[in-house]
């Protein structure tokens, strides 16, 4: 049912200084980057770990421990699934409830989320063969 992680999320503050240590140090390749739907800004860079892995940078970090999306460090965990009904249904058939139902996301993917009982966000993503992320 479960693929493995497809990708990491975080929010950083400073995306210049992220991307130089993700790929200027640790050696990753800055792959694509998506813009916000609502205004078209910069939102999300895509940074490849190797063929089929991600970390997922999100602009606009402004500080540690706050309680709304603009935290410093940890966004959210995606796991790849094969397919995304079957992980919904599973996950409610198990009595939780899910946090966004199934749909398609900017990237082509689709995609559910959840969280775990600590409130910590996992997304569910079933890859699109249209995607950016199987087209690099």
């Amino acid at each position: 049912m479960i693929k493995g992680i497809g990708h990491t999320a975080y929010v950083v503050k400073d995306m210049e200084k992220s991307l130089q240590f993700y790929c200027d140090i640790l050696g990753f390749r800055k792959l694509f980057e998506l813009k916000h739907p609502s205004d078209n800004a910069p939102w999300i860079v895509y940074v490849e770990v190797r063929k089929g892995q991600f970390i997922e940078l999100f602009y606009g970090g402004t500080h540690k421990n706050d309680v709304d999306n603009q935290t410093i460090g940890y966004a959210h965990l995606c796991l790849e699934v094969n397919d995304i009904q079957e992980i919904a249904n599973h996950v409610k058939g198990k009595g939780l409830t899910l946090d966004v139902e199934p749909k398609q996301g900017l990237d082509k993917n689709y995609q559910c989320w959840v969280k775990d009982p600590d409130g910590n966000r996992i997304e569910f993503m079933q890859m699109n063969p249209e995607s950016p992320q199987m087209n690099s």
